[in-house]
Parts: structure tokens; C-alpha cells; sequence
């Protein structure tokens, strides 16, 4: 085979069979298929794995010692291969340390470019500060006009309270004849000044008088070497009677070259100042050295010493001290709940010195009396305890709850103690930092008037357009300096727009970003290092992404293959299969039934392939039904006034009984008003839970209609191997019992417990129920080996002894969902639940498979059917956050056939999503935009799938116009809406 291809033979990693396959090179490849038909396994498993394999092998064995090595995976061969790169949907990173702007390498740049060309400033007053040498200053002060008179002194006093006799008497016997003091001259050879030492003074020795000349040189060069001994690094320079164009000039320049103080122009006066350190002369506050390090929130050399670096502390709250504020005195403060008996004591006599009954509401309390019981009193109180002696009074201040609390936290070594208090606390911005992370001293290093904290704060999109003008502001030195740096940071901010994440802040903490996002940002690195001859795995770029900016991604990826590179993406979206050079089709169905190659050719030979479920949707032979009618609501769930984030104060109805979808392109809100600000502020209200923060908003209202509140997202349904859909969904509890009722588990006492891997009893103790044993390899990678003792099935012999219709409990996990339906025939309870996972597009899963090698779209559907196996009440609000992540439109089909089925019932379903296929199936449509960022957080328009299509401002509205064909362009068109339920109160 040329080596113009890439040639897989023999894989038959996970469910592959004895595949064969040819990949072009330098070519955008797309693999596609059913739900578990075995893309990744080809794509990631065998090809990418064997490519990094052969890379980390060709090292060194003490380089292998420390990047440890894949395993091989199970592939006859691969030829063809060029160094891989894998770029998949991983966070990209968890540590609240890590930024857009570090992950992405921005900050480094930005650290580099301000360390290099910043100008320093006083972090109190703002003046500019700087050094030079004793050198430049006298450069400096000979570019005045020949004759200028100067004076040249020594500040050794500013700002400062006293009569400074004994500093008098000193300078005197030193030589020193002449002072300035608060702007006057003072002859110490005749009178020491009189000073009132209860005001602040300054004090400027005068070292020199000249008139500036070259020929002058070498006295000025000594008399500013003696100032600079004298006053511990500053000169000030007074010109007596300078004129105003000498003063400008002076000014202007001495700004420029580092100089300190106030100019002031008097009649007759003009003073500059010069600081060989970098300090305020103004302040007297010294400036440390500017070091790349001094930008970096995670050096202490720049992180805020308040929060070291995080931007955000931990504080008592306010409204968790106080959730029901309508509660009597004696019972209002929570934290103070579990040792009342002491506190009790404490409140009793607070409310005695304000005389207030202990029965007294608390909000009917005066505001200031409210505050001192919170912050504690001015007054001293008399304090009441009753010992063996009788009863002990003494007086002292009230320290307050929250203060009590606040240092309780700080010197309790009790962890209960701690955790207790953690319960009331909230974290908010860091008030030293306002959230910036880092020093001072730092945040007031400029570039073109600008600081690195308001470039962080920036979206990416803004931070390029500020990039793209710096450069004119520059000096000539500065450009020089700058050039190359500028470079990198203008290219790596290009990259980002191109892949559609200019609506991110470079601050904004890489652990909140999606999945899409994280591997968008991988993209755009991978872009920027303009490599040749790389072969790029990528898995489902596209989620979270709104057609309008997928388009912008696949010319990303289109520019990537044309620099020679070779791309190979796991992919459901349509737009991108008919973008790709070539399709590789995987199938023929999921699971077992997969693992084999339909088609691999170009789009249209899979659209004319009627084996292939992929191409039936392209060609448009099967289609994801439009419904007939859309639901009327049974009322409306309200949230006024949201805020949060990028939120722009607006009110949305939530029709319920209905489908809705919330739409937007990325940035627009859409996570920020369903996650931060409807779900935690529905827990907050119904199910008291105190520990949830929402977002910021002025009310919810109908909640009386609504049961309880469902969150379904992406997050693991599991964090250890431990965890598998079987154990998720119950199903496994009614296989254990059904094991536990056989013939065989009777005679030998067996109850239900015994059939648990993760308990002693039934399970292997060799491998502790796991099945696999780690084998460390010193320098290369670890190695699982199926445990000797149980061989893999996580039970002793004994337990695999019971047997029900002939397959032990090992057998049973290691089936499919599909499998297991047909197997467990005669059990209603089992294949109900099994039922619900065929039914969200999990008929291919095995129910033992690991928690930790799901997807994040295959947790949230288990979780889905999780929820459907629960008992219906009819008034659940479900909220999903992209449900069809990776979903083939087939399995798309079966989860909207069950969102139906649950509204059908009477639930209300709130969906994000950028699926149209989807879009078109809800009852209503909340679309937020119009853009991302800043220039997002609006509602475009609310109405049916059909309204929001007839309006041209809206993005999701073009492209759901060519789904739905009964689209009358003069019917009517989405709208902004005034809330539907009655006039609320302001509470």
C-alpha cells in the first residue's frame, strides 16, 4: 500500500473485528457511525495510541522513566503513521489556578511583554515611578539651557511630624548650610527653623547651587552622587526661577525618563524628582523589581498575599447566618444551633443591654441593634454565667456572630469545628484584589496605559483589537523590544477568534469551561505552532458549538489539513462529514453488532449506501419528525431581573408542561441562566439548601407548580471503576436479589450481599472485586493484567458456582444492555429499567462497563434513564445541558422520543441545546444573544421553533429555517415577551 495512506490491519481493540482500513494522508477524515459502533476504539484506541506508542518508544529509557508509555493496543499493524496528537474534550484543567490565559500560554507572553516594556507606577497615588543612575540624572540636568539655575537637594524628611532639632544639629556638622523646609529656605548658619512638631514637615538638605554647564561636569556629577548618598537613592532638583517652557519641557521629559513627584508650577518654582530604586518619592513606598514573575498569580512574588493568587475568599455569609430573618431572636442565628446551651447565655445578655425580648422576630429588630448583634457592639455589655459560687457578671464588648465565626475558623484545630462554619461561608471576590489574583504593585505596571489585569479581564475578541493598535503608542525602543512579543500574543489571540472563543475572558478559570471549549483552545495552540505532517485525532469538535460558529471551525480544520497535516475526527454533525475529504463509517449497529467498516469513501457514497443508517439521514430517506402541533403551557415559571454574569437584567418565562430548548451561540448565556441562576436558585428555594449560591437575579416566581427540580448534565456518574451503569440505575440491586433466590443460593445461605464486588464475601479479595491487577513497570507504562485468582470476573469460585439460567453473576455484567433485555425475559422490574437505557440510545452498553470510560453525553443519558425509572409525579422540571452530546441522529430520534414521553406526562423539559434537530421539537424556544460575551446575555426572541425561523436577527432562526418547511416567512415572528403570570410583589 503507498505510504500515501495510513493502513490499519487486524484491529480488534474493544469490539473491532479483525478491521482493516486505509486513512489518507494529509487529508480531513471523518469517522462516524452509530453510538458504540466502535469510532473511537479506531480512531483513538488503536491509530492514536500506536502513533504516541511508537513516539514515547523511539525515546531514551530514562526519558520513558518519567512520560510512562501507552499500552499497545490490539492491532496486527499500522503503517503510514506520522507523530500524533490528540485533541479531545478533557477539561482543560481543574486546578482553580489555571486560566484561559495560562492554559492557552497568552499570560506567559503577557508576563514576558509587561516585565519587559512596563512602566511602573505607585500603587497608591499612580504617579509614574522609575531608576536610573546617578549617570542619567546628570545627563538629564545638563540638557537643560546653558545658565539655568538649579538647586540640588537631598528629601531626608517627608511627610513627617516633629521639630527635627537633633537632624539640624547634624547637618550643621556635616557642612550642610542651606535647607528647605515645607517649600522655604532656612540658613542653618544663622537660625535653626522654629517647627511645631505636632504637623508634618518636609525636609530638602541643599547639597548645591549651579548654574548648568559642561564645563560645571564634575561638580554636578559629585553634588548628585552626595544628594543620592544622603537621601538613600532620591535627588530633587528645584529650579528657582525657571521659565514655563524650560518647566514643560523638564516635565514633560523627566515623565519620560523615570523621573518622581509632583511637578509644581509656582510663579517662580519648578521641582522634579529622580529615584536610582523604583519608589515613590510622593509615598515614600518602594517598588520591587519588575520580573516576569511579579505577573504570575501563582508566584508569590505577584500572587495578592490576601488570597494568594485565587482571586476569591472565603467569608461568613451574611444570608446563611440568617435564612429566615421572620424567626425569633432566641432562634434566628443557624450556626449558633448546635451549642445553643452556651450561646444562649450570650444572646440572653446582649438582648438584656438592649432591652429586646428574646421572642422578638429578628426583622423587626432596629437595623443598627441587627448589625450589632451580627458585628458586634461599641459598648461593653454585662455578661451573665451562673456558676457553683452563685452568678458571675462581667463586662466587655460583644464580639458579634460573624466575627465569632470568622475566627473560630481561623483557631479551631477541630475539623467538625471547621466544616460546621465552612456551611455558612460563601466565597466571594477577594475585596484586597477585587479578584485580579495579583499585588499592587503589579496591577500598576502599564502598558499603553494599561494594566495586565484589565488585558485579563478583556474577551479574547477585545484583547486583539487592543493588540492590534499598541503598537503606535510605542517608543521606538519599546517596538524594538516588543516586536517579536507582540507577535505571538496577536497570533495566539487570532487563533482563538478563528475557532469561535472570542467571547472568553483571558481570567476566566479554565476548570468552568465545556468540554467544546477546552478542546477549541487545544485547537487553536495546535494551530498556532504551524507544524507539518501531524496527525491530529480529534473527538467531536463541534459540541457546544451554534451552527453559526461551526462553520468558523471547519475552516479551521480545513486550514490545518492545507498545512500538510493529516486530520482524523470523531464526528456526528452533518455540516462536518460534508466538509471532510472522506468517511469512514462504522457499524453496521452498536456494540457487538458493530466494530466493522460500512463505508469508507467519500459523502456521497455513504449517502448512496442504503446499509448505512448514517447515510439514510444524509440523503434524507429517514428524518427526525417535525411535531404536528406544539403543546399550550399550563402556566409559566418566571425569573425576573437575572443578572449573572453576562445577563443583561433580563425576564424570562419557562412555559410548564411544555418543551422548551434555550439557544444562543457560545457565550450568549445560556449555561449561566439555567445552571447559576434558575437551578441554584430553585435548590436554594425548595429544597432549602443553604449551601447553594445563585446567581444574581430579583425573583423566581411559580414554583408552587412544581414538584421538584431534576438536574441532568455531563458530570460522571462515577468517579471510580467501581461504578458502572448496572450499580447507577439499580437494575443490579433486582439481579443480586434474583441470584440471591436460586436453588443453589438458598442451600448455601447467600443473601443478596454476596453478589456484590464491592463488598467482602462474594467478591475476589485478591483483586478486591476489581478484576485487574496493576503491574508498575518502572519506566514504562503500568501495566492491568486480569487478576490469576478470579481471572478477570471479580468474584471467588464460590460465588460463581450459582449460576441462573446458566450464566453466573460475571457472565450477566459482562452483557449488553440488549443482551441483558432478552436474557432476563421473565423479571418485569429488570427489564423495565433495562427498557429505559435501550430507549435513551444504550442498548450497546455493557452493565458492568466502568464509570471512568464513559463519555460526558453517555453519563447524562444513563442518569436520563436513571430519572424515567423513578416514579412520575407529573410536575418535575428537568433541566439537560446538551443531551445529544455525541449522539448519532438515530440515537438523537430515541432521546427525543423519550423527552416527549416525559412532557407528555406532565413534566416540564428545559433543554440547552444547539442540535436544531432537537430545537425543532420543543413546544418553545428561548433564544439569548445576539453574540457571545459582552455582547450577549439578551433575549433575542421567545416563540414556537416556527416564530424564532421567521426572524432575520436571530442566528438559531436562519439555520432552523431550512428544517421545518412549513415556515410561512409573513406569519408570526418571535418576539420578547412580558411575563404571563400575575403582577408580583417585590419580594
Amino acid at each position: 500500500m503507498s505510504k500515501e495512506y495510513i493502513t490499519v490491519r487486524g484491529a480488534e481493540e474493544h469490539n473491532l473485528k479483525d478491521l482493516d482500513v486505509t486513512i489518507p494522508r494529509e487529508e480531513f477524515t471523518v469517522v462516524t457511525g452509530l453510538s458504540g459502533s466502535g469510532k473511537s476504539s479506531l480512531a483513538f484506541e488503536t491509530i492514536y495510541a500506536e502513533g504516541q506508542r511508537r513516539y514515547i518508544e523511539s525515546l531514551s529509557a530514562y526519558a520513558r522513566n518519567f512520560l510512562g508509555q501507552m499500552d499497545k493496543p490490539q492491532v496486527e499493524t499500522v503503517e503510514g503513521l506520522s507523530p500524533a496528537i490528540s485533541i479531545d474534550q478533557k477539561n482543560a484543567a481543574n486546578n482553580p489556578r489555571s486560566t484561559v490565559g495560562t492554559v492557552t500560554e497568552l499570560h506567559d507572553y503577557l508576563r514576558l511583554l509587561y516585565a519587559r516594556v512596563g512602566t511602573p507606577h505607585c500603587p497608591d497615588c499612580g504617579r509614574e515611578v522609575g531608576e536610573q543612575s546617578a549617570q542619567n540624572m546628570v545627563e538629564r540636568i545638563l540638557e537643560l539651557p546653558e545658565g539655568t539655575k538649579a538647586k540640588l537637594a537631598a528629601p531626608v524628611v517627608r511627610d513627617q511630624k516633629g521639630a527635627f532639632e537633633d537632624l539640624f544639629d547634624e547637618l550643621v556638622s556635616e557642612g550642610y548650610a542651606r535647607v528647605e523646609v515645607d517649600g522655604e529656605e532656612h540658613d542653618l548658619t544663622l537660625e535653626k527653623p522654629d517647627l511645631d512638631e505636632n504637623f508634618d514637615h518636609t525636609i530638602d538638605v541643599i547639597v548645591d547651587r549651579v548654574k548648568v554647564s559642561v564645563e560645571d561636569r564634575p561638580r554636578i556629577i559629585d553634588s548628585v552622587e552626595t544628594a543620592l548618598e544622603e537621601a538613600e537613592g532620591v535627588l530633587k532638583v528645584i529650579l528657582p526661577d525657571a521659565s514655563e517652557e524650560v518647566a514643560a519641557d523638564l516635565g514633560e521629559e523627566a515623565r519620560q525618563t523615570g523621573a518622581l513627584g509632583d511637578k509644581t508650577n509656582d510663579d517662580d518654582r519648578f521641582v522634579v524628582e529622580f529615584s536610582k530604586d523604583l519608589a515613590c518619592t510622593h509615598c515614600g513606598i518602594d517598588v520591587p523589581e519588575i520580573e516576569t514573575r511579579s505577573f504570575s498569580f501563582n508566584s508569590p512574588h505577584g500572587a495578592c498575599p490576601e488570597c494568594e493568587g485565587l482571586g476569591e475568599t472565603k467569608e461568613v455569609d451574611e444570608d446563611l447566618v440568617i435564612q429566615d430573618a421572620s424567626k425569633p431572636l432566641k432562634h434566628v442565628f443557624e450556626p449558633w444551633s448546635y451549642n445553643r446551651s452556651y450561646y444562649q447565655t450570650r444572646l440572653d445578655s446582649v438582648a438584656a443591654h438592649f432591652d429586646i425580648p428574646l421572642s422578638t422576630p429578628f426583622e423587626e429588630i432596629d437595623a443598627d441593634i441587627q448589625q450589632a448583634f451580627l458585628y458586634g457592639t461599641n459598648d461593653e455589655v454585662v455578661f451573665k454565667r451562673q456558676t457553683k459560687n452563685g452568678t458571675r457578671r462581667k463586662q466587655k464588648r460583644f464580639e458579634g456572630v460573624i466575627p465569632n465565626l470568622e475566627r473560630r475558623y481561623l483557631e479551631t484545630d477541630s475539623d467538625s469545628t471547621r466544616e460546621h462554619i465552612e456551611d455558612y461561608m460563601s466565597v466571594t471576590e477577594c475585596p484586597a484584589c477585587d479578584g485580579t489574583r495579583l499585588k499592587p504593585a503589579s496591577r500598576a505596571v502599564l502598558v499603553d496605559d494599561t494594566s495586565i489585569t484589565e488585558i485579563n479581564a478583556m474577551s479574547i475578541g477585545d484583547a486583539l483589537a487592543h493588540f492590534e493598535s499598541m503598537e503606535a503608542d510605542l517608543t521606538e525602543r519599546e517596538k524594538v523590544i516588543a516586536e517579536e512579543i507582540l507577535k505571538e500574543i496577536r497570533s495566539r489571540l487570532s487563533f482563538m477568534c478563528e475557532v469561535g472563543l472570542e467571547y472568553l475572558t483571558l481570567d476566566r478559570e479554565a476548570s468552568t469551561l465545556s468540554g467544546g471549549e477546552s478542546q477549541r483552545i487545544r485547537l487553536a495552540t495546535q494551530i498556532g505552532s504551524g507544524l507539518v505532517g501531524v496527525l491530529y485525532v480529534l473527538d467531536e469538535p463541534s459540541i457546544g458549538l451554534h451552527q453559526r460558529d461551526n462553520d468558523r471551525l471547519l475552516d479551521t480544520l480545513a486550514e490545518l489539513r492545507d498545512l500538510g497535516n493529516t486530520l482524523l475526527v470523531v464526528e456526528h454533525d452533518e455540516e462536518t462529514m460534508r466538509r471532510a475529504d472522506q468517511v469512514v463509517d462504522m457499524g453496521p449497529g452498536p456494540g457487538k453488532r458493530g466494530g466493522e467498516v460500512v463505508v469508507n469513501g467519500s459523502v456521497e457514497e455513504l449517502k448512496a449506501c442504503e446499509d448505512s443508517v448514517t447515510g439514510d439521514y444524509l440523503s434524507g430517506r429517514r428524518q427526525i419528525p417535525v411535531p404536528d402541533e406544539r403543546r399550550d403551557p399550563d402556566g409559566a415559571l418566571t425569573i425576573r431581573g437575572a443578572r449573572q454574569h453576562n445577563l443583561g437584567d433580563v425576564d424570562v418565562d419557562i412555559p410548564l408542561g411544555n418543551f422548551t430548548a434555550i439557544t444562543g451561540v457560545s457565550g450568549s448565556g445560556k449555561s449561566t441562566l439555567m445552571h447559576e441562576v434558575l437551578y441554584k436558585g430553585l435548590a436554594r428555594k425548595m429544597n432549602n439548601n443553604t449551601s447553594v449560591i445563585p446567581g444574581d437575579h430579583d425573583a423566581l416566581k411559580g414554583l408552587e407548580e412544581i414538584e421538584t427540580v431534576r438536574l441532568i448534565d455531563q458530570s460522571p456518574i462515577g468517579r471510580t471503576p467501581r461504578s458502572n451503569p448496572a450499580t447507577y440505575t439499580n437494575v443490579f440491586d433486582y439481579i443480586r436479589e434474583l441470584f440471591a433466590s436460586t436453588k443453589l443460593a438458598k442451600q448455601r445461605g447467600y443473601e443478596k450481599g454476596r453478589f456484590s464486588f464491592n463488598v467482602k464475601g462474594g467478591r475476589c479479595e485478591e483483586c478486591g472485586g476489581q478484576g485487574t491487577v496493576k503491574i508498575e513497570m518502572n519506566f514504562l507504562s503500568d501495566v492491568y493484567v486480569p487478576c490469576e485468582e478470579c481471572d478477570g470476573a471479580r468474584y471467588n469460585d464460590a460465588t460463581l458456582d450459582v449460576t441462573y439460567k446458566g450464566k453466573t453473576i460475571a457472565d450477566v455484567l459482562d452483557m449488553e444492555v440488549e443482551e441483558a433485555y432478552d436474557f432476563f425475559e421473565s423479571s418485569s422490574q429488570i427489564r423495565r429499567r433495562l427498557q429505559l437505557l435501550k430507549d435513551v440510545g444504550l442498548g450497546y452498553m455493557t452493565l458492568g462497563q466502568p464509570s471512568t470510560t464513559l463519555s460526558g453525553g453517555e453519563a447524562q443519558r444513563i442518569k436520563l434513564a436513571e430519572e424515567l425509572g423513578k416514579k412520575d409525579s407529573g410536575e418535575t422540571l428537568y433541566l439537560l445541558d446538551e443531551p445529544t452530546t455525541g449522539l448519532h441522529s438515530e440515537d438523537e430520534r430515541k432521546l427525543i422520543d423519550v423527552l416527549h414521553r416525559l412532557t407528555d406526562n406532565g413534566n416540564t423539559i428545559v433543554v440547552i441545546e444547539h442540535e436544531l434537530d432537537l430545537v425543532k421539537n420543543a413546544d418553545h424556544v428561548i433564544d439569548l444573544g445576539p453574540e457571545g460575551g459582552e455582547n450577549g446575555g439578551e433575549i433575542v426572541a421567545t416563540g414556537t421553533p416556527e416564530e424564532i425561523a421567521r426572524l432575520e436577527d436571530s442566528h438559531t432562526g436562519r439555520y432552523l429555517r431550512d428544517l421545518l418547511p412549513k415556515v410561512d416567512l409573513e406569519g408570526p415572528r418571535g418576539e420578547r415577551v412580558e411575563p404571563v403570570t400575575a403582577p408580583m410583589d417585590d419580594d
